[in-house]
Protein backbone atom coordinates (compact mmCIF):
# COMPACT_ATOMS: atom_id res chain seq x y z
CA UNK A 1 0.00 0.00 0.00
CA UNK A 2 0.93 3.58 -0.71
CA UNK A 3 2.47 5.34 2.34
CA UNK A 4 0.86 8.71 3.06
CA UNK A 5 2.64 11.88 2.44
CA UNK A 6 4.59 13.99 5.56
CA UNK A 7 4.27 17.90 5.41
CA UNK A 8 6.65 19.53 4.08
CA UNK A 9 9.89 20.77 6.08
CA UNK A 10 8.95 23.28 8.77
CA UNK A 11 9.17 23.71 12.37
CA UNK A 12 7.57 21.07 14.04
CA UNK A 13 8.35 21.81 17.71
CA UNK A 14 6.87 24.98 17.03
CA UNK A 15 3.65 23.72 15.21
CA UNK A 16 2.99 21.42 17.77
CA UNK A 17 3.71 24.15 20.35
CA UNK A 18 1.07 25.98 18.54
CA UNK A 19 -1.57 23.33 19.02
CA UNK A 20 -1.09 23.19 22.51
CA UNK A 21 -1.40 26.86 23.06
CA UNK A 22 -4.59 27.00 20.73
CA UNK A 23 -6.83 24.44 22.69
CA UNK A 24 -6.96 22.78 18.86
CA UNK A 25 -7.40 18.28 19.28
CA UNK A 26 -8.80 18.94 23.13
CA UNK A 27 -7.65 20.26 26.58
CA UNK A 28 -8.19 23.88 27.88
CA UNK A 29 -4.68 26.28 26.76
CA UNK A 30 -2.93 27.97 28.90
CA UNK A 31 -1.94 31.57 28.77
CA UNK A 32 1.64 32.14 29.54
CA UNK A 33 3.81 35.61 29.84
CA UNK A 34 5.26 35.50 26.59
CA UNK A 35 1.44 35.39 24.99
CA UNK A 36 0.53 38.51 26.74
CA UNK A 37 3.04 40.34 26.32
CA UNK A 38 3.86 39.65 21.94
CA UNK A 39 2.81 41.91 19.38
CA UNK A 40 0.52 40.35 16.74
CA UNK A 41 3.01 41.65 14.21
CA UNK A 42 6.30 40.05 15.24
CA UNK A 43 4.65 36.51 15.49
CA UNK A 44 5.73 33.94 12.55
CA UNK A 45 4.24 30.32 11.72
CA UNK A 46 7.04 27.98 13.13
CA UNK A 47 8.93 30.13 15.00
CA UNK A 48 9.72 30.20 18.66
CA UNK A 49 7.68 33.64 19.17
CA UNK A 50 3.88 32.31 20.18
CA UNK A 51 1.17 33.94 18.69
CA UNK A 52 -2.36 35.06 19.65
CA UNK A 53 -4.93 32.58 19.89
CA UNK A 54 -7.41 33.90 16.81
CA UNK A 55 -4.14 33.51 14.23
CA UNK A 56 -3.16 30.23 14.94
CA UNK A 57 -6.52 28.80 15.24
CA UNK A 58 -6.67 30.30 11.60
CA UNK A 59 -3.19 28.66 10.46
CA UNK A 60 -4.12 25.18 11.86
CA UNK A 61 -7.47 25.63 10.01
CA UNK A 62 -5.89 26.76 6.89
CA UNK A 63 -2.99 23.86 7.52
CA UNK A 64 -5.85 20.95 8.19
CA UNK A 65 -7.41 22.32 4.52
CA UNK A 66 -4.80 22.01 2.62
CA UNK A 67 -3.92 18.79 3.73
CA UNK A 68 -7.25 17.06 3.27
CA UNK A 69 -7.28 18.82 -0.23
CA UNK A 70 -4.24 17.26 -0.50
CA UNK A 71 -5.33 13.55 0.77
CA UNK A 72 -8.38 13.86 -1.35
CA UNK A 73 -6.30 14.19 -4.58
CA UNK A 74 -3.51 11.70 -3.24
CA UNK A 75 -6.81 9.14 -3.13
CA UNK A 76 -8.01 9.46 -6.59
CA UNK A 77 -4.73 8.88 -7.54
CA UNK A 78 -4.77 5.78 -5.91
CA UNK A 79 -8.19 4.58 -6.77
CA UNK A 80 -7.21 5.89 -10.65
CA UNK A 81 -6.24 2.73 -12.52
CA UNK A 82 -5.07 4.46 -15.59
CA UNK A 83 -1.77 5.37 -13.78
CA UNK A 84 -1.50 0.90 -13.91
CA UNK A 85 -1.09 -1.51 -11.09
CA UNK A 86 -0.17 -0.31 -7.74
CA UNK A 87 0.61 -3.50 -5.85
CA UNK A 88 4.39 -4.04 -4.67
CA UNK A 89 5.22 -0.23 -4.83
CA UNK A 90 4.93 3.10 -3.00
CA UNK A 91 2.84 5.62 -4.27
CA UNK A 92 6.32 7.80 -5.40
CA UNK A 93 7.22 5.04 -7.47
CA UNK A 94 3.97 4.59 -8.94
CA UNK A 95 3.84 8.28 -9.50
CA UNK A 96 7.21 8.29 -11.22
CA UNK A 97 6.30 5.04 -13.34
CA UNK A 98 3.23 7.35 -14.39
CA UNK A 99 5.37 10.30 -15.33
CA UNK A 100 8.16 8.41 -17.21
CA UNK A 101 4.90 7.36 -19.16
CA UNK A 102 4.39 11.32 -19.90
CA UNK A 103 1.03 11.28 -18.11
CA UNK A 104 0.75 14.13 -15.74
CA UNK A 105 -1.97 12.52 -12.39
CA UNK A 106 -3.37 15.33 -11.98
CA UNK A 107 -4.51 16.33 -15.24
CA UNK A 108 -5.85 12.90 -16.17
CA UNK A 109 -9.33 11.98 -16.04
CA UNK A 110 -10.81 9.34 -14.01
CA UNK A 111 -13.15 6.49 -15.30
CA UNK A 112 -16.96 7.11 -14.29
CA UNK A 113 -18.85 3.92 -12.37
CA UNK A 114 -19.94 2.34 -14.76
CA UNK A 115 -16.91 2.71 -17.26
CA UNK A 116 -17.73 5.23 -20.14
CA UNK A 117 -14.95 7.41 -21.12
CA UNK A 118 -12.79 5.68 -23.52
CA UNK A 119 -9.35 4.68 -22.55
CA UNK A 120 -7.65 6.78 -25.07
CA UNK A 121 -9.58 9.62 -23.70
CA UNK A 122 -7.72 8.67 -19.79
CA UNK A 123 -4.77 8.79 -21.74
CA UNK A 124 -3.89 12.31 -23.26
CA UNK A 125 -0.43 11.87 -24.12
CA UNK A 126 -1.14 8.47 -26.02
CA UNK A 127 1.15 6.02 -24.45
CA UNK A 128 -0.39 3.54 -22.81
CA UNK A 129 1.30 1.62 -19.71
CA UNK A 130 3.25 -1.65 -19.91
CA UNK A 131 2.06 -4.41 -18.31
CA UNK A 132 4.39 -6.75 -15.58
CA UNK A 133 8.23 -7.01 -16.81
CA UNK A 134 10.03 -10.43 -16.00
CA UNK A 135 13.38 -11.13 -16.73
CA UNK A 136 14.45 -13.65 -19.22
CA UNK A 137 16.83 -16.09 -17.37
CA UNK A 138 20.30 -17.79 -18.06
CA UNK A 139 21.73 -17.77 -21.65
CA UNK A 140 19.00 -15.04 -21.75
CA UNK A 141 20.24 -12.64 -19.71
CA UNK A 142 22.61 -10.70 -21.88
CA UNK A 143 19.61 -9.04 -23.67
CA UNK A 144 18.62 -6.79 -20.72
CA UNK A 145 21.45 -4.64 -21.38
CA UNK A 146 21.89 -5.27 -25.38
CA UNK A 147 21.67 -1.78 -27.18
CA UNK A 148 20.96 -3.87 -30.52
CA UNK A 149 17.56 -5.33 -28.78
CA UNK A 150 16.47 -1.94 -27.15
CA UNK A 151 16.86 -0.86 -30.53
CA UNK A 152 14.49 -2.94 -32.22
CA UNK A 153 12.16 -2.50 -29.03
CA UNK A 154 11.93 1.43 -30.01
CA UNK A 155 11.07 0.29 -33.99
CA UNK A 156 7.87 -1.83 -32.30
CA UNK A 157 6.84 0.77 -29.96
CA UNK A 158 3.62 1.61 -32.20
CA UNK A 159 2.56 -1.96 -32.06
CA UNK A 160 3.51 -2.42 -28.26
CA UNK A 161 1.56 0.53 -27.50
CA UNK A 162 -1.60 -0.70 -29.47
CA UNK A 163 -1.41 -3.85 -27.17
CA UNK A 164 -1.18 -2.02 -24.12
CA UNK A 165 -4.50 -0.12 -25.22
CA UNK A 166 -6.18 -2.92 -25.47
CA UNK A 167 -5.15 -4.68 -22.57
CA UNK A 168 -5.76 -1.57 -20.53
CA UNK A 169 -9.57 -2.18 -21.82
CA UNK A 170 -9.56 -5.80 -20.89
CA UNK A 171 -8.40 -4.32 -17.30
CA UNK A 172 -11.07 -1.64 -16.54
CA UNK A 173 -13.92 -3.61 -18.09
CA UNK A 174 -12.94 -7.18 -15.92
CA UNK A 175 -13.03 -4.82 -12.57
CA UNK A 176 -16.40 -2.97 -13.36
CA UNK A 177 -17.89 -6.59 -13.97
CA UNK A 178 -16.50 -8.31 -11.32
CA UNK A 179 -17.85 -5.59 -9.02
CA UNK A 180 -21.39 -6.45 -10.50
CA UNK A 181 -21.76 -10.38 -10.38
CA UNK A 182 -24.16 -12.02 -9.03
CA UNK A 183 -26.11 -15.23 -8.89
CA UNK A 184 -29.18 -14.52 -10.27
CA UNK A 185 -28.34 -12.68 -13.37
CA UNK A 186 -28.91 -14.00 -17.19
CA UNK A 187 -25.87 -15.00 -18.74
CA UNK A 188 -27.04 -13.12 -21.73
CA UNK A 189 -27.68 -9.74 -19.83
CA UNK A 190 -24.04 -10.60 -18.23
CA UNK A 191 -22.44 -11.29 -21.61
CA UNK A 192 -23.77 -7.95 -23.66
CA UNK A 193 -23.11 -5.77 -20.73
CA UNK A 194 -19.69 -6.98 -20.26
CA UNK A 195 -19.55 -6.67 -24.48
CA UNK A 196 -20.72 -2.88 -24.92
CA UNK A 197 -18.81 -1.81 -21.98
CA UNK A 198 -15.84 -3.19 -24.61
CA UNK A 199 -17.05 -1.59 -27.19
CA UNK A 200 -17.16 1.79 -25.66
CA UNK A 201 -13.65 2.10 -23.80
CA UNK A 202 -11.76 0.65 -26.96
CA UNK A 203 -14.00 3.16 -29.01
CA UNK A 204 -14.93 0.50 -31.24
CA UNK A 205 -14.22 1.21 -34.68
CA UNK A 206 -14.99 -1.53 -37.63
CA UNK A 207 -11.89 -3.71 -37.92
CA UNK A 208 -9.38 -1.30 -36.09
CA UNK A 209 -10.31 -1.71 -32.82
CA UNK A 210 -12.95 -3.87 -30.70
CA UNK A 211 -13.55 -7.06 -29.46
CA UNK A 212 -11.73 -10.11 -30.23
CA UNK A 213 -13.57 -13.08 -30.14
CA UNK A 214 -16.98 -13.55 -28.21
CA UNK A 215 -17.33 -13.60 -24.26
CA UNK A 216 -17.02 -17.49 -23.32
CA UNK A 217 -18.86 -17.63 -19.98
CA UNK A 218 -18.61 -21.61 -19.62
CA UNK A 219 -19.84 -22.98 -16.43
CA UNK A 220 -18.76 -25.83 -14.47
CA UNK A 221 -18.10 -28.76 -16.34
CA UNK A 222 -17.92 -26.67 -20.00
CA UNK A 223 -14.45 -25.80 -20.22
CA UNK A 224 -14.59 -23.23 -23.07
CA UNK A 225 -16.42 -22.03 -26.50
CA UNK A 226 -19.81 -21.25 -24.42
CA UNK A 227 -21.57 -18.16 -25.07
CA UNK A 228 -25.49 -18.11 -24.71
CA UNK A 229 -27.33 -17.74 -27.75
CA UNK A 230 -30.14 -15.50 -28.89
CA UNK A 231 -33.13 -16.94 -26.02
CA UNK A 232 -31.09 -18.76 -23.69
CA UNK A 233 -32.21 -17.78 -20.73
CA UNK A 234 -29.02 -19.31 -18.37
CA UNK A 235 -29.02 -17.67 -14.95
CA UNK A 236 -25.93 -17.94 -13.07
CA UNK A 237 -26.44 -20.12 -9.63
CA UNK A 238 -24.60 -19.20 -6.38
CA UNK A 239 -22.93 -23.11 -6.51
CA UNK A 240 -21.39 -22.29 -10.54
CA UNK A 241 -18.02 -22.14 -11.47
CA UNK A 242 -17.75 -19.90 -14.77
CA UNK A 243 -15.14 -19.13 -16.80
CA UNK A 244 -15.43 -15.87 -17.76
CA UNK A 245 -12.57 -15.49 -21.09
CA UNK A 246 -12.92 -12.34 -23.12
CA UNK A 247 -10.81 -10.62 -26.04
CA UNK A 248 -10.09 -7.07 -27.05
CA UNK A 249 -8.13 -6.04 -30.18
CA UNK A 250 -6.81 -3.10 -31.30
CA UNK A 251 -5.58 -3.07 -35.10
CA UNK A 252 -5.19 -6.79 -34.61
CA UNK A 253 -2.95 -7.07 -32.03
CA UNK A 254 -5.27 -9.22 -29.72
CA UNK A 255 -5.30 -9.51 -25.87
CA UNK A 256 -6.45 -12.92 -24.63
CA UNK A 257 -7.17 -12.77 -20.84
CA UNK A 258 -9.47 -14.92 -18.52
CA UNK A 259 -10.59 -15.49 -14.94
CA UNK A 260 -12.83 -18.11 -13.07
CA UNK A 261 -15.70 -16.61 -10.71
CA UNK A 262 -16.76 -18.59 -7.84
CA UNK A 263 -19.41 -17.22 -4.90
CA UNK A 264 -19.37 -20.33 -2.90
CA UNK A 265 -15.74 -20.18 -1.22
CA UNK A 266 -15.75 -24.33 -1.09
CA UNK A 267 -14.25 -23.94 -5.08
CA UNK A 268 -11.65 -21.38 -3.70
CA UNK A 269 -8.78 -24.24 -3.94
CA UNK A 270 -9.52 -25.31 -7.18
CA UNK A 271 -9.65 -21.50 -9.05
CA UNK A 272 -6.28 -20.96 -7.00
CA UNK A 273 -4.66 -24.33 -8.78
CA UNK A 274 -5.42 -23.29 -12.25
CA UNK A 275 -3.99 -19.44 -11.57
CA UNK A 276 -0.83 -20.81 -9.86
CA UNK A 277 -0.22 -22.92 -12.92
CA UNK A 278 -0.64 -20.45 -15.38
CA UNK A 279 1.61 -18.08 -13.50
CA UNK A 280 3.83 -20.98 -13.79
CA UNK A 281 3.68 -21.25 -17.09
CA UNK A 282 4.50 -17.38 -17.49
CA UNK A 283 7.59 -17.82 -15.55
CA UNK A 284 8.45 -20.47 -17.06
CA UNK A 285 8.02 -19.12 -20.60
CA UNK A 286 11.08 -16.95 -22.67
CA UNK A 287 12.98 -17.14 -25.78
CA UNK A 288 14.09 -20.55 -27.24
CA UNK A 289 12.13 -22.32 -24.15
CA UNK A 290 10.84 -25.46 -25.22
CA UNK A 291 6.85 -25.75 -24.99
CA UNK A 292 6.66 -29.09 -23.72
CA UNK A 293 9.01 -28.06 -20.80
CA UNK A 294 6.73 -25.07 -19.68
CA UNK A 295 4.00 -27.88 -19.92
CA UNK A 296 5.56 -29.94 -17.58
CA UNK A 297 6.08 -27.06 -15.18
CA UNK A 298 2.09 -26.49 -15.11
CA UNK A 299 1.14 -29.64 -14.75
CA UNK A 300 3.34 -30.35 -11.55
CA UNK A 301 1.61 -26.97 -9.85
CA UNK A 302 -1.71 -27.77 -10.95
CA UNK A 303 -1.84 -31.79 -9.62
CA UNK A 304 -0.02 -30.95 -6.16
CA UNK A 305 -3.85 -29.38 -5.35
CA UNK A 306 -6.54 -31.06 -3.86
CA UNK A 307 -10.49 -29.86 -3.72
CA UNK A 308 -13.13 -30.98 -1.30
CA UNK A 309 -16.47 -30.50 -2.33
CA UNK A 310 -19.66 -31.52 -0.87
CA UNK A 311 -17.43 -33.54 1.47
CA UNK A 312 -15.80 -35.67 -1.27
CA UNK A 313 -11.67 -34.87 -1.80
CA UNK A 314 -10.72 -34.69 -5.47
CA UNK A 315 -7.44 -34.42 -6.96
CA UNK A 316 -6.76 -31.58 -9.45
CA UNK A 317 -6.18 -32.52 -12.94
CA UNK A 318 -4.80 -30.50 -16.36
CA UNK A 319 -6.94 -30.73 -19.07
CA UNK A 320 -4.08 -32.72 -21.15
CA UNK A 321 -6.33 -32.06 -24.48
CA UNK A 322 -6.83 -28.11 -23.75
CA UNK A 323 -3.79 -25.31 -24.41
CA UNK A 324 -2.31 -22.13 -24.64
CA UNK A 325 -1.28 -20.73 -27.96
CA UNK A 326 0.59 -18.07 -29.77
CA UNK A 327 -1.26 -14.86 -31.15
CA UNK A 328 -0.80 -13.45 -34.54
CA UNK A 329 -2.13 -10.71 -35.83
CA UNK A 330 -5.76 -10.96 -36.40
CA UNK A 331 -5.31 -14.74 -35.41
CA UNK A 332 -6.23 -16.04 -32.12
CA UNK A 333 -4.75 -19.40 -33.02
CA UNK A 334 -1.24 -18.35 -34.66
CA UNK A 335 -0.07 -22.17 -35.08
CA UNK A 336 1.67 -23.08 -31.79
CA UNK A 337 0.29 -24.49 -28.44
CA UNK A 338 1.34 -24.48 -25.37
CA UNK A 339 0.63 -27.45 -23.47
CA UNK A 340 -0.28 -27.84 -19.50
CA UNK A 341 0.63 -31.15 -19.45
CA UNK A 342 4.14 -32.69 -19.85
CA UNK A 343 5.22 -34.71 -23.00
CA UNK A 344 3.75 -32.06 -25.47
CA UNK A 345 6.32 -30.59 -28.35
CA UNK A 346 10.12 -29.75 -28.89
CA UNK A 347 9.34 -26.35 -30.67
CA UNK A 348 10.68 -23.28 -29.08
CA UNK A 349 9.15 -20.10 -28.26
CA UNK A 350 11.32 -16.95 -30.37
CA UNK A 351 11.97 -13.42 -29.86
CA UNK A 352 8.64 -11.20 -30.84
CA UNK A 353 6.28 -13.73 -30.30
CA UNK A 354 2.80 -13.11 -28.09
CA UNK A 355 1.05 -16.09 -26.40
CA UNK A 356 -1.89 -16.71 -24.62
CA UNK A 357 -1.09 -19.06 -21.72
CA UNK A 358 -3.99 -20.50 -20.06
CA UNK A 359 -4.30 -23.17 -17.66
CA UNK A 360 -7.50 -25.14 -17.21
CA UNK A 361 -7.97 -27.17 -13.83
CA UNK A 362 -10.86 -29.92 -13.76
CA UNK A 363 -12.30 -32.59 -10.95
CA UNK A 364 -13.30 -34.63 -13.77
CA UNK A 365 -11.05 -36.72 -16.29
CA UNK A 366 -8.78 -34.39 -17.74
CA UNK A 367 -10.15 -34.18 -20.98
CA UNK A 368 -12.59 -32.53 -23.20
CA UNK A 369 -15.26 -33.20 -25.76
CA UNK A 370 -17.34 -31.43 -28.09
CA UNK A 371 -20.54 -30.80 -26.66
CA UNK A 372 -24.22 -28.68 -26.38
CA UNK A 373 -25.13 -26.22 -29.04
CA UNK A 374 -22.47 -24.25 -31.38
CA UNK A 375 -22.63 -20.59 -30.88
CA UNK A 376 -18.69 -19.67 -31.72
CA UNK A 377 -17.34 -19.74 -34.89
CA UNK A 378 -14.37 -18.02 -37.12
CA UNK A 379 -13.40 -17.49 -40.39
CA UNK A 380 -10.29 -20.08 -41.49
CA UNK A 381 -7.03 -17.65 -41.49
CA UNK A 382 -5.38 -19.08 -44.33
CA UNK A 383 -8.53 -20.09 -47.00
CA UNK A 384 -8.99 -19.02 -50.18
CA UNK A 385 -11.06 -18.26 -52.46
CA UNK A 386 -14.12 -21.01 -52.57
CA UNK A 387 -16.67 -20.68 -55.34
CA UNK A 388 -20.70 -20.87 -53.18
CA UNK A 389 -23.46 -21.72 -55.17
CA UNK A 390 -25.82 -20.39 -52.47
CA UNK A 391 -26.73 -16.82 -52.85
CA UNK A 392 -27.42 -16.17 -49.50
CA UNK A 393 -24.18 -18.13 -48.21
CA UNK A 394 -22.33 -15.37 -50.61
CA UNK A 395 -23.97 -12.41 -48.56
CA UNK A 396 -23.51 -13.73 -44.85
CA UNK A 397 -19.96 -14.29 -45.73
CA UNK A 398 -19.84 -10.33 -47.00
CA UNK A 399 -21.30 -9.65 -43.82
CA UNK A 400 -18.85 -11.68 -42.02
CA UNK A 401 -15.63 -10.11 -44.32
CA UNK A 402 -16.76 -6.94 -43.42
CA UNK A 403 -17.26 -6.85 -39.70
CA UNK A 404 -14.72 -9.97 -38.52
CA UNK A 405 -12.55 -10.72 -41.09
CA UNK A 406 -10.32 -14.02 -39.36
CA UNK A 407 -12.02 -12.96 -35.72
CA UNK A 408 -14.22 -15.26 -34.01
CA UNK A 409 -18.01 -14.36 -33.72
CA UNK A 410 -20.70 -16.23 -32.03
CA UNK A 411 -24.81 -16.17 -33.39
CA UNK A 412 -25.86 -12.88 -31.10
CA UNK A 413 -23.05 -10.93 -33.42
CA UNK A 414 -24.85 -11.66 -36.10
CA UNK A 415 -28.15 -11.08 -34.88
CA UNK A 416 -26.95 -7.47 -33.69
CA UNK A 417 -26.04 -6.90 -37.37
CA UNK A 418 -29.85 -7.73 -38.14
CA UNK A 419 -28.93 -10.72 -39.73
CA UNK A 420 -32.22 -13.48 -39.95
CA UNK A 421 -32.67 -16.66 -41.05
CA UNK A 422 -28.95 -17.86 -41.47
CA UNK A 423 -28.56 -20.82 -40.00
CA UNK A 424 -28.43 -22.65 -43.50
CA UNK A 425 -26.37 -20.15 -44.76
CA UNK A 426 -23.91 -20.49 -42.09
CA UNK A 427 -24.03 -24.34 -42.09
CA UNK A 428 -22.74 -23.91 -45.76
CA UNK A 429 -20.12 -21.98 -44.92
CA UNK A 430 -19.17 -24.88 -42.54
CA UNK A 431 -19.42 -26.77 -44.76
CA UNK A 432 -17.25 -25.54 -47.53
CA UNK A 433 -14.82 -24.72 -44.94
CA UNK A 434 -14.27 -21.31 -45.46
CA UNK A 435 -15.62 -20.97 -41.61
CA UNK A 436 -14.83 -22.72 -38.63
CA UNK A 437 -17.54 -23.90 -35.94
CA UNK A 438 -15.85 -24.37 -32.52
CA UNK A 439 -18.80 -26.15 -30.45
CA UNK A 440 -18.24 -25.83 -26.08
CA UNK A 441 -15.33 -28.01 -24.63
CA UNK A 442 -16.78 -30.46 -21.88
CA UNK A 443 -15.57 -32.95 -19.43
CA UNK A 444 -17.95 -34.87 -17.94
CA UNK A 445 -21.12 -34.23 -16.47
CA UNK A 446 -20.95 -32.91 -12.91
CA UNK A 447 -17.21 -31.88 -12.50
CA UNK A 448 -15.74 -28.71 -12.21
CA UNK A 449 -13.06 -26.76 -14.21
CA UNK A 450 -11.38 -23.69 -13.22
CA UNK A 451 -9.39 -21.13 -15.92
CA UNK A 452 -7.00 -18.59 -16.22
CA UNK A 453 -5.02 -16.91 -19.01
CA UNK A 454 -2.88 -14.07 -19.29
CA UNK A 455 -1.44 -12.71 -22.47
CA UNK A 456 2.25 -12.19 -22.43
CA UNK A 457 5.05 -10.72 -25.52
CA UNK A 458 8.56 -11.97 -25.45
CA UNK A 459 10.09 -8.87 -26.40
CA UNK A 460 13.81 -8.73 -27.82
CA UNK A 461 15.12 -7.40 -24.13
CA UNK A 462 12.39 -8.39 -21.65
CA UNK A 463 9.15 -10.52 -21.27
CA UNK A 464 5.99 -8.53 -21.14
CA UNK A 465 2.84 -9.69 -18.86
CA UNK A 466 0.89 -7.44 -20.77
CA UNK A 467 -2.65 -8.25 -19.47
CA UNK A 468 -1.42 -8.25 -15.93
CA UNK A 469 -3.46 -6.23 -13.35
CA UNK A 470 -4.17 -5.89 -10.06
CA UNK A 471 -6.55 -8.55 -9.61
CA UNK A 472 -4.62 -11.18 -10.93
Amino acid sequence: MATRSKPGNMNMKGFYKQRKSSGIGGGISKKNKSQSNTHPAAASFGSDVTQPTALMSHASLDLKDDYEKQEELLRQFDMNMAYGPCVGMTRLERKKKALQKQTNPQSMQAQTDPPSIPVVDLFPSGEFLEGEIQQYKDDNLWRTTSEEKRELERIEKPMYNSVRRAAEVHRQVRKYIKGILRPGMLMTDLCETLENAVRKLISENGLEAGIAFPTGCSLNWVAAHWTPNTGDKTVLQYDDVMKLDFGTHVDGRIVDCAFTVAFNPMFDPLLEASREATNTGIKESGIDVRLCDVGAAIQEVMESYEVEINGKVYQVKSIRNLNGHSIGRYQIHAGKSVPIVKGGEQTKMEEGEFFAIETFASTGKGYVREDLECSHYMKNFEVGHIPLRMPRAKQLLATINKNFSTLAFCRRYLDRLGETKYLMALKNLCDAGIVQPYPPLCDVKGSYVSQFEHTILLRPTCKEVVSRGDDY
